[in-house]
């Protein structure tokens, strides 16, 4: 533009004299610059059979399972947990969210191939499920721990669940109920189901793992409320979400109780207030009884 305005009218005729009959179109200029273009190389490093030319554009597609795995320290079974969900549909996605592990965890799950979400410190119960799902892009979230190795054969009927039009595919595990003291958490499941008018489900809730959502239910209550399970369970039901019992995993088996740590820091206080939680939750979106009938109690003559 500059060398044009020194030329004055004297430099456009002469760019007129040599455009003049050797003009191109947009789109023949556009074909010949691609021609002198190096081969594209495709996926695995070969190239286009026709040099010159561009290869076959092979599209991204997103996995249709995400499975979510929060890990803190599980370096003795990751590397089998992460097999095992690498393998439970042809199209996955594994998403390692590592909050605070020191013990060589991280390298495992990167080893893996795995996508690999860090963080520097522990996130606290269950937060890893809600941010793995956040950055999930698959149309079936499966949820598992690291500490827990479960065949692929097992987790695939969570995954086939929620395929068939389930919403929340739940792991089929009470716990123990027929003892006379009775865990607290346990009642709390229990209890929990009652309120919801879901007496059917027992004590299995999305506490438990191993369990699968769909894109929609994850769309419905929102990856946040994945923090504290038993919200999302209850958000789940309120909404009217396709909940369901698919298949028994004795976690209690595969994770017995820590009994150091239950010692020192003891889940349950956390896990039954969590459950309070949910109860108000539920308490907020009907009245102060839940949406349960006061029958013919007459409270203002006592007031």
């Amino acid at each position: 533009m500059y060398a044009d305005a020194r030329a004055g009218g004297g430099g456009r005729r002469l760019a007129s004299k040599i455009g003049k009959g050797r003009r191109r179109s947009p789109v023949a200029a556009t074909r010949k610059r691609r021609s002198r273009r190096r081969p594209v190389p495709v996926r695995g490093g070969a190239e286009s059979p026709l040099r010159g030319e561009p290869a076959a554009y092979v599209p991204w597609t997103a996995p249709y399972v995400s499975v979510i795995v929060p890990v803190m320290n599980e370096k003795r079974t990751l590397a089998r947990v992460l097999r095992e969900a690498s393998a439970v549909h042809p199209s996955t996605e594994v998403i390692v969210v590592a909050n605070g592990s020191t013990d060589g965890s991280l390298k495992i799950a990167r080893d893996s191939g795995a996508r690999v979400l860090v963080f520097d410190r522990p996130l606290g119960h269950d937060v890893g499920r809600a941010i793995g799902a956040r950055e999930a892009q698959g149309q079936i979230l499966l949820f598992i721990d690291a500490d827990m190795v479960i065949p692929a054969s097992a987790l695939r009927d969570f995954v086939q669940a929620v395929a068939n039009g389930t919403d929340v595919a739940l792991n089929d595990y009470s716990g123990p109920t027929r003892r006379e003291a009775v865990h607290s958490v346990v009642l709390a499941k229990h209890a929990l189901n009652a309120l919801l008018e879901r007496p059917d489900l027992e004590g299995a809730s999305m506490t438990a793992v191993p369990h699968a959502v769909s894109r929609r239910a994850l769309e419905t209550i929102g990856p946040a409320a994945l923090a504290v399970p038993p919200l999302a369970h209850t958000m789940a039901i309120h909404s009217k979400l396709a909940v369901r019992r698919v298949r028994h995993v004795d976690v209690g088996q595969l994770n017995p109780l820590r009994v150091k740590r239950e010692r020192h820091n003891s889940l349950e206080p956390l896990i039954v207030g969590d459950h309070l939680e949910a109860i108000q939750w539920l308490v907020r979106q009907t009245d102060d009884r839940g949406g349960r009938d006061d029958g013919t109690r007459k409270r203002w003559m006592v007031r």
